[in-house]
């Protein structure tokens, strides 16, 4: 790929990119999995379970991803469990992304107004029953917004993905770059890329906190 920048080494880049939005949905889907049981851990009225779930709240959130990602792919390697680059990326921030959405979440379920919590009970419903019926439906409508404006924290993490040797936009960005030598003209590519992926969601999440704010108003006695 040497000489001058040419559509090639972009379509390599496009590739590079759509492997970005491809690890992006891996660690959104799983860490949503994961980080759902983590709030619901986190608001068990069992303490042990409770602990448990904060610990590993704590846990990777003082852990750079950084390091999350060396011990998944290195780490595993030193004990002879060798994983693939992209099984190791994917692991690292499904763990990543799910504690910190555990926290979000459970935040938002927490919002829930009291008397809401209060009415559930009043019904005589189960705690499942209460969570399914009365609190998660309000619950999603709050943590729509900030979920979506944590997606782009999530793509621009994947960024950290090419220590491990796994080819997103940057580590295309840093092939191509190896071969031209051109690094002004290709990391500005790669910024514009991932402004185009981030500032859509950035606009969208920021209407969706305007519209929750204005069905608040509405709601709120004269």
């Amino acid at each position: 790929m040497g000489g001058h920048l040419n559509i090639n080494h972009l379509m390599f880049l496009g590739q590079g990119a759509l492997w970005t939005v491809g690890l992006s949905v891996i660690a959104l889907i799983g860490g949503g999995i994961v980080g759902f049981v983590i709030a619901l851990a986190r608001i068990s009225p069992l303490k042990s379970v409770r602990i448990a779930s904060a610990v590993y709240v704590q846990l990777i959130q003082g852990t750079p991803l950084l390091v999350i990602l060396f011990l998944g792919y290195f780490g595993l390697a030193a004990i002879g469990l060798k994983v693939s680059p992209l099984a190791a990326a994917g692991a690292s921030l499904t763990l990543y992304v799910a504690a910190y959405l555990g926290e979000i979440w459970r935040g938002c379920i927490q919002s829930v107004p009291k008397p809401q919590w209060e009415a559930a009970e009043g019904l005589a419903l189960s705690r499942t029953q209460r969570m399914t019926k009365v609190i998660l439906p309000q619950a999603i409508r709050i943590a729509t917004p900030p979920t979506v404006g944590f997606m782009v924290q999530i793509i621009k993490n994947t960024s950290l993905a090419s220590v491990v040797g796994f080819v997103e936009l940057m580590r295309s960005g840093q092939i191509v770059n190896n071969s031209l030598f051109e690094p002004f003209a290709i990391y500005a590519i790669i910024a514009v890329t991932y402004f185009a992926m981030c500032y859509p969601l950035s606009l969208f999440s920021q209407k969706l906190e305007q519209r929750m704010g204005r069905g608040r108003s509405t709601l709120a006695p004269a």
